[in-house]
């Protein structure tokens, strides 16, 4: 459980107890509904790490919605787009080894995180992670639910695959952007979760 959770949930399950104790049983079950979905999109589960150095992890839980080219910082790169519902575990990580090299956040609009627009219009954290089989670039994008952006890391800081980076609280989704060549494994609308599994290999340097 994310501590970040505790902050949402405890409020909840509290008013829900207090509620239920005054025999106002209908709104304290809706609180101490409400308390366990809170608790239960904070969790954060421990995830089977692949150990080959060509391996691109999925950076967070969801659903590919679309692969396609786009290029970013003047680089064409690929671009996979994962989709995280409500009920997927909402802990970002990191998709390869490596140093992180820029952050860039910019405030921007609520879309639905599933419509193209959001990858442009929304709230979003751009950051880039350089390895040892090249660059990758991950962005965090807030959706209609979601209204702050986690992020742990600072520019400089070391990565291990698969390691916490940050969240996004309450829907949303996550772009990872792999270098052209890359070996993709998965396809749109397969579902994916952050750290375990492989997107895709960096081609052979």
């Amino acid at each position: 459980m994310l501590k970040e959770g505790f902050g949402y949930g405890l409020p909840l399950l509290v008013a829900g107890g207090g509620l239920v104790w005054f025999h106002l049983f209908l709104p304290g079950i809706l609180f101490l509904g409400a308390a366990l979905f809170v608790l239960n999109f904070f969790r954060d589960p421990d995830r089977q790490i692949p150990s080959d150095p060509r391996a691109i992890v999925s950076p967070a839980d969801g659903r590919i919605v679309q692969i396609v080219e786009e290029e970013i910082d003047g680089r064409k790169m690929e671009r996979a787009s994962i989709f995280m519902s409500p009920l997927n575990v909402h802990v970002n990580r990191a998709p390869v080894a490596g140093v992180i090299r820029q952050v860039q956040y910019r405030r921007g609009a609520f879309r639905a995180a599933f419509r193209n627009a959001a990858s442009v219009e929304n709230e979003q954290n751009l950051f880039s992670i350089e390895g040892e089989h090249g660059t990758v670039y991950v962005k965090q994008i807030a959706g209609a639910l979601a209204r702050r952006i986690v992020f742990w890391k600072r520019p400089g800081d070391g990565l291990e695959r698969g390691e916490r980076v940050g969240l996004i609280k309450f829907g949303s989704r996550v772009d990872l952007f792999a270098e052209p060549g890359t070996e993709w494994r998965v396809k749109t609308g397969d579902h994916v979760q952050a750290g375990s599994t492989i997107l895709g290999f960096s081609r052979p340097r």
